[in-house]
């Protein structure tokens, strides 16, 4: 217990999924958490984001446990929203230590040649302009600290093995790799150290929809989950179907942890041997 003691962790796309795992498995080892989520719908999503309920829930959860939480709606697509929305969290708790830019979107299962431009739009958005505007929001505040300091991307191991039918989450997850590389180099001087967490399929709710299924069982009219078992499995050399949200967690907090303290502009795979397929 105590590997993150005292430190302040901002944490995008907080509301439920990995976000939510990942505030409450940093704040039972001693973080306070900014957590910050859009709380609403974007129409170029092709299934349900998280509310102000979910949001709301984090907050109560980590509370729970003994934590110290401020939540904040933004969109990080809007660096004036997310800057106000860190500057809140930091004027409560103090300097940013932890940053685990996790929010993003998926995309409906279509060929690229056949993608709209507002989805495509919306991807990237999210997916790749989010994370630097989160990092833009997050970092004058670590370096005035002068204390170093961990930043933790989510990615995916689609931005090491290319995928179809998903080309702008997989653009967007590739695009990472590159702004990560380029954080870490930038923020070292700092002693701020910046990695990607790469995880298979993690069934949360953006994972375990229709859409979803269909990409495995077009065949049926309405596919469950039990029709897709078997397809998510056979993305893995492990044989199992998909990570927990509690094995990505235990990578955000060995990244943000002192434990990591020489690791930086690293790709982790969390993904049961998904890229060596």
């Amino acid at each position: 217990m105590g590997r993150v003691q005292g430190k302040v962790a901002l944490i995008t796309g907080a509301a439920r999924g990995q976000g939510r795992a990942h505030a409450l498995r940093l704040a039972e080892e001693g973080a306070d958490i900014i957590a910050v989520d859009l709380a609403g719908q974007i129409g170029a999503v092709p299934y349900e984001l998280a509310g102000p309920a979910d949001l709301a829930l984090t907050t109560k959860l980590v509370e729970e446990i003994g934590g110290r939480i401020v939540r904040a709606e933004a969109d990080v697509r809007d660096q004036a929203a997310l800057d106000a929305a860190v500057q809140t969290g930091v004027e409560q708790f103090g300097p940013i230590g932890i940053v685990v830019a996790n929010a993003g979107v998926g995309q409906a299962g279509i060929r690229l040649r056949h993608l709209s431009e507002e989805p495509w739009r919306t991807t990237i958005d999210v997916n790749v302009t989010g994370v630097w505007h989160t990092v833009k929001a997050a970092a004058p505040s670590m370096i005035e600290a002068g204390a170093g300091g961990s930043i933790i991307i989510t990615s995916s191991s689609t931005a090491i093995k290319a995928r179809t039918n998903v080309g702008a989450y997989v653009a967007s997850k590739h695009a990472l790799t590159g702004l990560m590389r380029t954080m870490a180099l930038e923020l070292a001087p700092h002693r701020i150290r910046v990695n990607t967490v790469n995880p298979t399929s993690v069934p949360t709710p953006m994972l375990l929809t229709d859409r979803m299924f269909r990409l495995f069982r077009p065949d049926l009219d309405q596919p469950q989950i039990d029709d897709v078992v078997d397809g998510f499995r056979s993305l893995n050399a492990l044989p199992v179907p998909w990570v927990e949200t509690s094995d990505i967690s235990n990578a955000v907090l060995w990244l943000a942890s002192d434990e990591a303290r020489c690791v930086t502009g690293a790709v982790l795979p969390v993904d049961a041997g998904s890229v060596l397929l």
